[in-house]
């Protein structure tokens, strides 16, 4: 178990493309998406936190501790805030609440990397391509999170990173990763992954 890292899972609202279902609540190969992610991580943290302003979406979910946004309508920035202030941890490793396929081994390396980092943000990075809701956040950021969250228009994750101190942990190009870092867009990608029977 991590011991100075908390779990956090972006589980977000209902989303249009899904007929107003909650994308993390979406079943893929028969089991929803949020229990294939705390089924993964449950044995690396000793912690885990749920972000979402639907908290009746995730009552079965008794051994994770559910919280709301701070800010409104900001989108996962708002998300990264509310799991970094509700975390008893130094640092919160971020999930998107629709990726079915994460990899414990993966996780575990992420962690390990950032043990030894000098930086605040630890990314993820395929050649050129980050995943910043597959990511380590040091509670260090809070101030100037809010701070942005107060003063600024942009609110995608990638303008708040511009101004922080973020290292990217390159990542191999292999299937392997690729399939830890697929997230669900639409009901086509569903469809897409079990025709091809790529779930287990």
């Amino acid at each position: 178990m991590v011991r100075k890292i908390s779990a956090a899972i972006l589980a977000g609202g209902a989303n249009k493309r899904f007929n107003s279902i909650i994308k993390a609540n979406i079943p893929v190969g028969g089991r929803k998406i949020i229990l294939r992610i705390t089924d993964t991580i449950k044995d690396i943290f000793d912690e885990v936190i749920i972000v979402t302003n639907t908290p009746e979406e995730f009552r079965e979910l008794d051994s994770c501790f559910i919280v709301r946004d701070h800010f409104l309508k900001v989108g996962p920035l708002g998300g990264i805030h509310a799991a970094l202030k509700a975390s008893s941890c130094e640092s919160v490793f971020i999930f998107a609440g629709d990726m079915p396929f994460l990899d414990k081994n993966l996780i575990i390396s992420q962690i390990e990397y950032f043990g030894n980092a000098k930086c605040d943000i630890l990314i993820p990075m395929i050649n050129k391509n980050i995943e910043p809701l597959h990511a380590i956040y040091s509670n260090r950021i809070i101030g100037d999170l809010e701070n942005y969250l107060n003063e600024e228009q942009d609110y995608a994750v990638r303008a708040f990173l511009r101004n922080a101190n973020v290292g990217y942990l390159q990542m191999d190009d292999t299937e392997e990763v690729r399939r830890a870092f697929t997230n669900i867009n639409s009901m086509n990608d569903i469809s897409g992954i079990e025709k091809a029977r790529e779930v287990n």
